[in-house]
């Protein structure tokens, strides 16, 4: 049975358009609320997952934390997404006017949940991460929540890099914490967010760095302070959401945003505090950031093609990765080549190399500078 914390209020970063998922990840349906994972497999056919990975994400955070205190940040076209999957009640559905990166969608949430529980501790989730152990997830949430609570530390989740990843930060691992709060956590000595591959290819040859799973523990009023200190112009916004208290309007939300900075927590905060620690995950996380992470997860390689929706016919061919969204159930049919990703939907058609998957921003770009908005 799951042991719930009532000191912790779980936040789930619902924004976003998953870009490098494109096509089928598109602004009004993005990324985390796709069901890829538990597909069928088979050649000749397949079946949609059930979960999508929002809901996965939900399912996680009520292993810590009372519904009650499960906070979703999001858009607002993707608010009616948010209702149905969660079953949350509104006020527990924070809309964003505008987009202003995680910072200040972080604070949004912080100063809404200061007002009602000024000691809490807060879990901030991406909504789009396969963590298939959950039992050990909420064990290090809950460490990780002791520490937010007695050391006031800004602990961040690392994972052992397996690769030169350049879309996510990297964390370069310092002294193990003794005493209070400690067991397994590290400080920081360096926070780098996104480094080139040859700055990634080094830190793997070097050790001793981590990558950033972008999961973040700390109090309310630690991220609050932090944020003072180092972006004030961001800090002086929320006033408007602080003055509203428990009962913030749409004005205040939209008066806060229109004069926030848009930067992401980690460039904002994590690069420049003292006060960051580390827990590195000893079970199994993944960002399934582009396709061929995705096909990672799914098995995919050499002899493995996987399926995720649609029927599938191979012919010499293996390793690929194939979905067709379509009423009709297409069959795609592959002769030749291996180690394609295809991603049929009923208004676009992608068809790449899985290990140039990581590129499809340049090709959203390129839609969006010449009109094709409604592909994107």
């Amino acid at each position: 049975m799951a042991r719930i914390d009532d000191s912790i209020h779980a936040v789930i970063l619902a924004g976003g358009a998953g870009e490098r998922f494109w096509p089928a990840s598109r602004q009004a349906h993005p990324k985390p609320f796709l069901r890829v994972l538990n597909q069928g497999g088979k050649k000749g056919g397949g079946q949609s997952g059930n979960t999508t990975l929002f809901g996965a994400t939900l399912a996680r955070a009520l292993r810590f934390a009372d519904p009650k205190r499960i906070w979703v940040v999001c858009g607002g076209e993707h608010a009616k997404n948010v209702k149905a999957e969660s079953g949350l009640p509104a006020r527990q559905i924070l809309i964003e006017p505008m987009r202003r990166n995680t910072a200040m969608a972080i604070a949004y949430a912080a100063v809404r949940i200061r007002a009602e529980d000024p000691n809490a501790v807060m879990v901030v989730l991406p909504s789009d991460h396969v963590i298939p152990d959950a039992r050990a997830f909420a064990a290090a949430i809950r460490k990780a929540g002791r520490a937010a609570r007695d050391a006031g530390a800004l602990v961040t989740l690392g994972v052992e890099p397996k690769r030169p990843d350049t879309g996510l930060g990297y964390i370069q691992v310092g002294a193990a914490v003794e005493g209070a709060g400690g067991g397994g956590l590290h400080k920081v000595r360096r926070f780098v967010e996104k480094p080139d591959e040859k700055t990634a290819r080094r830190y793997l040859r070097q050790g001793g760095y981590l990558w950033n799973a972008g999961i973040f523990v700390w109090s309310v009023q630690t991220i609050l302070d932090e944020l003072e200190t180092w972006v004030p112009d961001l800090f002086a916004a929320l006033g408007p959401l602080v003055s509203a208290g428990r009962r913030p309007t749409a004005r205040s939300v939209a008066q806060s945003y229109r004069r926030a900075p848009s930067v992401p927590v980690d460039i904002a905060v994590l690069e420049k505090s003292r006060r960051v620690w580390t827990l590195p995950l000893r079970f199994h996380w993944s960002d399934v950031g582009t396709w061929a992470s995705l096909a990672e997860e799914l098995g995919v390689g050499a002899g493995s093609s996987k399926i995720i929706e649609g029927r599938l016919i191979e012919c010499e061919s293996d390793g690929n990765l194939v979905w067709s969204q379509q009423a009709n159930q297409k069959t795609v049919a592959l002769l030749g080549v291996e180690g394609l990703v295809v991603i049929d939907t009923p208004d676009a058609l992608l068809v790449t190399r899985l290990e140039e998957s990581s590129g499809l921003r340049k090709v959203v770009a390129q839609l969006k500078a010449t009109g094709r908005q409604d592909l994107t």
